[in-house]
């Protein structure tokens, strides 16, 4: 099964109103954007990320109902993979450096990072 493309910023914006409040109607969605922009080009937009794979829809209670296509985490690596390959030569080094220059992390964050460091180089460790 083929990845759909790269959300845009737009659809991002819409992708992360459906990360935060799960399954939503368009006009939810629109609401929770607060742009200024009709109604009319949210639930275009939402229809062509449909197309795309990037949001699934149902119909309950006579509504349009919609959520995201991929679970949050997947469509973030994804991003992380492009802009890994795009920008930074490969280099994870070079991305998480620069993610961390640009924004610091909290300690709570930097505890984080390192037990997910200390966890992938035991399991290099065991693939050897």
């Amino acid at each position: 099964m083929v990845p759909p493309p790269l959300p845009t910023d737009a659809e991002l914006d819409i992708l992360a109103v459906l990360w935060r409040t799960g399954p939503a109607t368009v006009r939810e969605v629109h609401q929770a954007l607060g742009k200024d922009s009709g109604y009319t080009t949210t639930l275009k937009q939402m229809q062509l990320m449909t197309e795309k794979g990037l949001l699934t829809r149902s119909e309950r209670f006579r509504a349009h109902v919609y959520e995201p296509g991929m679970p949050k985490e997947q469509t973030q690596r994804q991003i992380a993979t492009d802009l890994l390959r795009r920008a930074f030569e490969g280099s994870a080094a070079s991305l998480v450096m620069g993610a961390l220059s640009a924004q610091p992390a909290s300690r709570e964050e930097l505890q984080e990072i390192r037990q997910m460091l200390d966890q992938l180089e035991k399991q290099k460790g065991t693939s050897r």
